[in-house]
Parts: structure tokens; sequence; C-alpha cells
């Protein structure tokens, strides 16, 4: 189904040529004053300058042919030339009855679908997850649904962070704690324990304090390296011990992901990488690609046009150890080999972005990816508290998602039992999934780029630009639809021109899914997603407001309302849905 304001483009270029002009000039956008009217065109001022006569002589000639469409109510010239649209109520109304009858919501999907693969959560294993994952997680599982949305193939990646630093830093103290393990010993032939030497309570301890005594001990840290070089040269009881930190912190992962309501389609590690290293390095030396630099092996990426330092990429530390560039290189090579996507999208904190840059240039001079395959990066922002630094816990340390997730939860509970409008037994479950909401859509209604306050108290309210908010609109409109099929209503039948202003309003939003979702997708912008439905719902609400719509006496009056606000709620469901989440039955 064709977007409506390609319906209103297409009549636009008719009245153009009609009025001896050429249709390329017809180009129409949403008004930027609804207060005048609600679709202009600015084309009579390109024309003009080919035309070389007056903007406002084209554009009234172009305004006469375009009033006869039958899309149109009311066109008039402003200004220099200006072309202002009203739409016909009649068309509206028809619009409206043909996105009801479409399983797609007018949403359609693209032409030439792709292959993506998204690259977003990030966490490094044995420890838990923070607040600092939050971004990653919410902002990639909204795109790659967006995607899919529209049709293409997208394959979210979890990418753990298993190989570095950190896996030496456990191995060593959990060596210093249980040296009697057989994992220690380079002379055990048997077979290892099945079972971890601990659990992911104890896990979680083990690195912080093996991080602590690294810092402060040269020896303890040197310990770590030389455990994390072997790790890496695929030392027996080293892999073993590995196995259970990566089953044990998996475990734990999945479990807090999936309060998140966020799935991955891969659990590729930086591990996984590590076969394709060998011959990723020596064709990048066999080409000339690569050089040492004081024992280090670097790729040069610096470019003539660059007006900033862009260092090397490097390879391989002077000891030989690979670095975040090598596997993240290695890792393309796998993902090109295993899926040849069309696009990677790095979804990441806007901090690494030098880093991004320097492996993107690596791959793709030395051919790890050809010209089909688009490299993506996007950064996001902090996420603060009130006072404008990275949000912390009260004694000042870094929140666990978990935690975080409970506060909200807990917050959600006491306001809808204060509300009085669920039952006891449904509260809590109630309480979690609009507790979702309020995390979501606070985090997805900013633009990912920039840094935003994260204020419980205002993501958890029921009034303003809230998940909640969203959320208590659909409820409302499941209320009305419950009690009109209570009183024996079916919802369906035909939708009439609009009634009023506030009816041709909220029609006028609605026939505009489409587009949002479309652009949203193409800017890789959930927050262009929250604010359509944020401004939808607003809509709703006052429409609502100011119409008794189920005692309605004008029986053809009120189905053609109940059509439109379902219609409503299949759209606000449905977004929600691509922002990971959904409302419940009541709130």
């Amino acid at each position: 189904m064709k977007r409506i304001i390609d319906r209103i483009k297409e009549e636009t270029e008719a009245a153009f040529e009609e009025a001896g002009f050429d249709a390329s000039f017809a180009l129409v956008t949403v008004s930027n004053r609804p207060d005048l009217c609600e679709y202009q065109c600015n084309g009579a001022m390109a024309a003009a300058k080919t035309y070389k006569t007056a903007p406002r002589n084209i554009a009234e000639k172009v305004a006469p042919a375009l009033q006869e469409k039958a899309i149109c109510k009311e066109v008039s010239v402003a200004g220099p030339g200006f072309i202002n649209i009203k739409l016909s109520d009649e068309f509206l109304a028809a619009y409206m009855q043909e996105m009801c009858a479409d399983p797609e919501l007018s949403v359609n999907k693209t032409v030439s679908p792709k292959t993506i693969i998204i690259d977003y959560g990030g966490p490094n294993v044995a420890k838990p997850l923070h607040v600092g994952h939050l971004r990653s997680a919410i902002i990639g599982e909204s795109i790659k649904r967006m995607g899919r949305r529209m049709g293409d193939t997208v394959i979210g990646d979890v990418h753990l962070g298993d190989w570095g630093l950190q896996m030496g830093l456990i191995i060593t103290e959990v060596h210093e704690r249980h040296p009697e393990l057989p994992y220690f010993d380079e002379s055990f032939e048997g077979e290892y324990p099945s079972e971890a030497p601990f659990t992911i309570g104890e896990l979680e301890e083990i690195y912080p304090a093996a991080s602590a005594k690294s810092k402060e001990d040269e020896v303890y840290k040197a310990k770590a390296l030389h455990a994390t070089n072997e790790l890496q040269r695929g030392r027996r009881g080293y892999m073993a011990l590995w196995n259970h930190i990566m089953n044990v912190s998996v475990t734990d992962l999945k479990r807090n992901y999936k309060k998140l309501n966020v799935e991955f389609d891969l659990w590729k590690k930086e591990s996984d990488a590590q076969p394709y290293i060998p011959d990723m390095i020596q064709m990048m030396k066999d080409k000339g690609f690569a050089r040492e630099d004081q024992g280090a092996l670097v790729i040069d990426v610096k470019e003539e046009t660059d007006t900033k330092e862009i260092p090397p990429c490097i390879l391989l530390k002077s000891d030989g150890s690979s670095l975040y560039a090598t596997t993240d290189l290695a890792t393309i090579v796998e993902r090109m080999k295993l899926y040849d996507p069309d696009e990677i999208l790095y979804v990441v904190d806007k901090r690494q972005e030098m880093h991004f840059t320097q492996v993107f240039r690596a791959a793709r001079k030395t051919g790890l990816i050809t010209d089909k395959t688009k490299t993506s990066f996007l950064g996001f922002g902090t996420m603060n508290g009130k006072d404008g630094k990275p949000f912390k816990t009260r004694e000042g340390g870094i929140m666990r998602l978990e935690n975080l997730i409970e506060d909200i939860d807990r917050e959600m509970y006491k306001k809808i039992v204060e509300n009085r409008s669920v039952k006891d037994k449904d509260a809590e479950k109630t309480a979690e999934i609009v507790g979702l909401s309020a995390i979501k859509y606070g985090d997805l209604s900013n633009q990912a780029s920039k840094d935003y306050i994260f204020d419980i108290d205002r993501f958890t309210s029921f009034e303003g630009n809230t998940g909640p908010y969203i959320l208590y609109t659909i409820v409302r409109i499941k209320s009305i639809l419950t009690r009109y099929k209570e009183e024996g209503g079916v919802i369906e039948g035909k939708i009439l021109p609009p009634a009023g202003e506030a009816e041709k309003n909220l029609m006028l939003q609605t026939a505009r899914y489409n587009e949002a979702m479309e652009n949203a997708y193409a800017e890789k912008a959930p927050h262009k997603i929250c604010a359509y439905i944020y401004e939808l719902s607003n809509l709703l609400n006052s429409f609502y407001h100011g119409t008794k719509i189920l005692s309605e006496k004008d029986e053809d009056r009120r189905t053609s309302w109940i059509m439109l606000l379902d219609l409503v709620r299949r759209v606000l469901e449905d977004a929600i849905d691509v922002l990971g989440f959904e409302a419940p039955e009541r709130m």
C-alpha cells in the first residue's frame, strides 16, 4: 500500500504537469505550520529559476489544478509561492479503511532485502551486566526488530568479550585460591571435572579482586598477562577452566537479557575468531599491509584527507598477543565467510569510534570486506544520573542491571497498586511489563548519540513522554473495545469521514505510520518511532476526551469510531513491539 505522502505527491505531480511545469518540482512534505495546512509543496520556488518567473505565479497556476483532485479539500497559495494542502475527509477515511484491511498496517517491505549483522550487547564474561550495558542491548534490539519489520534479514550477535586480560586475571586468581585444582597441573592427562569450581556469585567476586590486585602488584599482573597468552595459545587446562567460566557466565547473561526482552541469534565470542587470526595475519604480512613498529605488528590506516591524527591499527603486541582490533578483524573474516552480509552494524559506546574507524579502514584496505559490504558504527551516549554524571548506586558504585530493573519494577508496582486498577495477583506481572516499557522507552526516546538523564521518577510516570503513558493509552483503547464487544458490538464496518478536527488529526497521524517506520529504520533512529507514537497517543487522548464514543446514538458513526480506535491500537502495539516491549490488558 502506498504511503499517503506518495499519493499526494502523485496528484501534485499531475497538477504541475497540467499547469505546464515539470513534475520533478512537485516535492511534498508534512506541513511545518499545521495551523495553516496539513501538507505543503514548495516546488514553485525551485521551478522559478528554470522558468524565469516569480514562484507565486507558478504556484497560482498549479493550485487550481491540484484543487480539482479528489484527495484535496482545500488548496491555497501563501507567501512568495508556498502551496498549502488540506486533504479531503473522504480520501482520508478511505485511507484508514485500507490500513484496517492491511496486515502490514501500510508498512511496505523493502524491495531489495539485505542481510545485516548487528553487533550489540558486547558484555565481558565473568562480570555481571551493569547499567553501562543497557543502551547497547536496548538500541541494538530495537534496530534489529525494525530491520525485520521492514523485511531485511537481520542477525543479532552478542559478541562476548571472553579472550582478553580478564580471563588471565580470573585464571590467576583461581590458581592463587585453589592451586590444587588439576587445571594448573601441566602433566595432568585425565578428564577435567564437569562441574565448575565456582558459582556465578563467586565468579563475579573473583574478577574485581583480581583486577584490584593487578593494579597494585606488578608480579601478579605479569602472571595474569602470561596466563592470558597461554590461554590464547590453547593450553589444555586453561581452556577447560575457560569453558567453565563461559558456561557459568553465559547462563547468567541469558537470564538477565531475557528480563530485558533482548534476544540474540548468535552467542559468538571473541575466541571464535581465533582460528582465523593466523592466516589473516600471514596474508597481511605477505601482501605488505602489515609492518613492524617497536616490536608490534601494525597497519597504517591514515588517509590523505584526514584532518586529525588516525593512529595505526595494532594487530599484535610485541609479545605476539592479539588485541581487540585483532579479534574484531578476524570476526569480520568469520562473518564474511559464514554470512556474506550486506552490512555489519556495531552498536557501541561512541567513545569507541576511533577504534572502529581503524578496524573498518584496515578491513577494507586489506580486502577482508569488499565494496558490497557496508560497515557502520552507531555510537551511543552515556546514561547519566540526575547529577549529570554516569549513573551510579546511592553508594557511588556501578549499578547492576538486574538491580535497576528491580528498582523500576518496585516503583511501578507501588503506582499500580495505588491506582487499584489491577487485582493484587496480577499487579506484580503488570508492574514488570510496565516497568520494562519505562526502561526501554526512557532510553529509546532519546537520540542514541546523545547522553541522557535516567530519571526513575519521570520514566515511571503515567503522564508525559514515557513508556507507561504509551501503554496507558493502549490499555484505554482496549478497555473501550472490550466494553463495546460486551455490549454485543462487532469490530467491523466502514470508517466514515472525520466528524471533527480532533478525529481528522488522529487519522492524519495514523496514516503517517509507514513513513515514520521507514524513516526511523533508514536513519537507525528508534527515537523517531517514540516521537511518532507519543504524538499519536496525545491525539488519541484528545479525541477520546472530546468524544462520547460508546454512548453515540448514530450506530454507523459509533462503529466508525470503534474501527478507528482499533486501528490506532494495532499501530501502537506494532510500534512498541519494534521498540521491544508490550502492553498489559489492564494497568
